[in-house]
């Protein structure tokens, strides 16, 4: 028997349709495992997330090198002087995200502020443009050959979970542990289709201001400093970032250096297990569940500080000073402590 629908019973298998295909292309908000994913994991999902490739140089995201193997370092992921090719392409459906637009300078009194939370609006518009809608999963993937690359992944991460967006996490090992893999890759330009992402207000707890690390010093609130030694100790500073009255560390900080963080002598970047960073903080007289204060020269480096200690370990009270060194020095009152291992 031939039953003929009423208009009414027409719509609805329409308006199904339409939100199925709506959930399909813009839905991607699949719930992620944690705050870190690996390569697998992301071959099976690349339909269900989007990708955000960050990095310097746009080149290498588009345009396949020539000769050798994309994604691989004859001397480990940290290059070593090594020869090694370097990562070309991009992870199929990944969409570019250019360093510089991840960070916005600031200007405060006679300071220029290098490296800063962008402003929420201007937030809003880079995640749109690159196809973040509000409940996306969204994967980071660094460039990941060298300790910097998941820094630039870290401080994107931080950036999104300061505008309330939750559901993201980092690809550990990036494009040159995928890459790495043989899996496949794509090139040329990225045409993502535009989302609706909204910044929320900002999480305050996320971000320490000048006046918070003048109480640590106090020694309530542990500070960690994660650069490098030598500008830790004071035998040299960026000069670009900070005055030479304000090298050195602030007082009462430990010194844990990024690059203690990832693992940089296989093919990718990877970062070390919470249990090997327990032990290395152990080393270091660092109490990675204390209240913690995470800084750097500009901000950068103290975001994949943050992320170990706050997504990877666990630890709810990290917070990092985005100004760190070059707004630290910038008061040539304020203390700084050089020769010293706190």
């Amino acid at each position: 028997m031939n039953r003929q629908l009423s208009p009414l019973g027409r719509i609805y298998p329409l308006v199904a349709l339409v939100a199925g295909l709506l959930v399909a292309l813009t839905g991607r908000a699949a719930p992620l495992p944690g705050p870190l994913v690996e390569t697998d994991w992301l071959a099976r999902n690349l339909s269900n997330v989007v990708i955000l490739d960050v990095r310097a140089d746009q080149e290498s995201f588009i345009k396949k090198a020539r000769g050798g193997i994309a994604g691989m370092q004859a001397c480990g992921a940290g290059g070593g002087g090594g020869g090694g090719s370097t990562v070309s392409g991009h992870i199929p459906g990944a969409v570019f995200m250019p360093w510089d637009q991840v960070r916005a300078d600031s200007k405060e009194g006679n300071t220029m502020l290098i490296g800063e939370l962008p402003r929420d609006r201007t937030f809003e518009r880079w995640m749109s443009r690159s196809g973040v809608d509000k409940g996306s999963a969204v994967v980071i993937a660094g460039l990941g050959e060298y300790p910097h690359d998941m820094v630039q992944a870290a401080r994107l991460y931080w950036t999104l979970k300061y505008f309330g967006h939750d559901n993201v996490a980092i690809l550990n090992g990036g494009t040159a542990k995928w890459a790495a893999e043989d899996r496949e890759m794509e090139y040329g330009r990225a045409r993502p289709r535009r989302g609706g992402f909204k910044a929320g207000p900002g999480r305050p707890e996320l971000l320490a201001a000048t006046a918070d690390v003048q109480k640590a010093v106090d020694g309530k609130v542990q500070l960690l400093d994660v650069r490098a030694m030598d500008l830790y100790l004071g035998l040299t500073h960026h000069r670009k970032f900070v005055p030479a009255h304000a090298k050195g560390h602030i007082p009462t900080a430990k010194n844990l250096p990024f690059t203690l963080l990832v693992d940089t002598m296989g093919p990718a970047a990877t970062f070390y297990t919470p249990e090997q960073i327990r032990q290395v903080s152990g080393v270091l007289g660092i109490a990675p569940a204390s209240p913690t204060i995470v800084y750097c020269e500009t901000g950068g480096q103290a975001s994949l500080g943050w992320f170990v200690f706050h997504e990877l370990l666990g630890n709810r009270n990290v917070s990092i000073y985005d100004g760190s060194m070059n707004e630290w020095g910038a008061d040539d009152a304020r203390p700084v402590v050089t020769m010293k291992i706190e």
